[in-house]
């Protein structure tokens, strides 16, 4: 009894153990790309309100993956990506020239000194991306697919017509058999479609959805973990009082 006692009483004692270092241990790749040492103080700001972590590792990104950051902005995932893929990988972050102009100096800053070894920063036509076929492994659209269908002519902040259908058989074409599409947006009303790209900078996901699967893509992964039910869907996405506090939809598309 005086044995059975002890085994047990040791036993309590190397599960108590492992209950203190399994949350140490269990921190994976993504988590590590976060507290990366040396990412900007804005950046860290930032992961609260984007959960990366879970962004990256729902797409399943890997190492030594390439993959294409398409209107990367500042770069943002472009660097988290950057430690994921690691060295054997490569990261391609892609604007068009409205996106640099917008993103200074941050985007400048980022690419200093040559801090991201594995990410070519590229300044594209977005119909004319020159992606070569089936090169990718994995493509993020990250709160700018909506943008694709904005037009704003205005002197001030001139946003080209973009062929929505074109750019997204180019990223198809891009994409590996099986590659990845990780798609984050602000949501729309039920029924809204893209009416309020341009005004709100808001896109519905069931139109999303429809117009992935048109150019070869089908929605293998969803998440709820942007979702914000206090958001009225009504408010302009970036700027204002909406700024920070939309209902985002998250879906991880396979290329068929």
């Amino acid at each position: 009894m005086i044995k059975q006692t002890m085994i047990t009483a040791a036993a309590l004692l190397c599960a108590a153990f492992l209950f203190d270092v399994l949350p140490a241990s269990a921190a994976d790749e993504y988590d590590a790309a976060v507290t990366h040492a040396g990412r900007p103080a804005e950046d860290l700001k930032r992961d609260a309100l984007d959960q990366p972590a879970q962004m990256l590792r729902l797409a399943g990104i890997k190492t030594g993956m390439k993959v294409a950051d398409v209107l990367a902005g500042d770069g943002y995932y472009s660097e988290l990506l950057s430690y994921v893929v690691g060295p054997k990988g490569q990261v391609l972050m892609i604007n068009n020239l409205a996106f640099d102009n917008w993103s200074q100096p941050a985007l400048q800053n980022r690419l200093a000194g040559n801090r991201l070894t594995n990410v070519t920063h590229e300044t594209a036509n977005l119909n004319d991306l020159k992606l070569a076929p089936a090169s990718l492994d994995a493509v993020l659209l990250v709160k700018v697919y909506h943008d694709l269908y904005w037009v704003d002519a205005t002197p001030e902040s001139p946003w080209p017509k973009i062929d929505v259908s074109g750019v997204l058989d180019q990223l198809s074409k891009a994409l590996k058999p099986g590659g990845v599409l990780l798609l984050i947006d602000h949501s729309s009303k039920a029924g809204h479609g893209k009416s309020d790209a341009g005004e709100l900078h808001r896109i519905e996901e069931a139109f999303a959805v429809k117009d992935f699967a048109a150019h070869g893509f089908k929605v293998v992964a969803k998440s709820d973990v942007l979702r914000r039910a206090d958001d009225s869907r009504d408010l302009i996405s970036y700027k204002g009082p909406g700024a920070g506090k939309t209902d985002r939809f998250v879906l991880v598309f396979h290329k068929t």
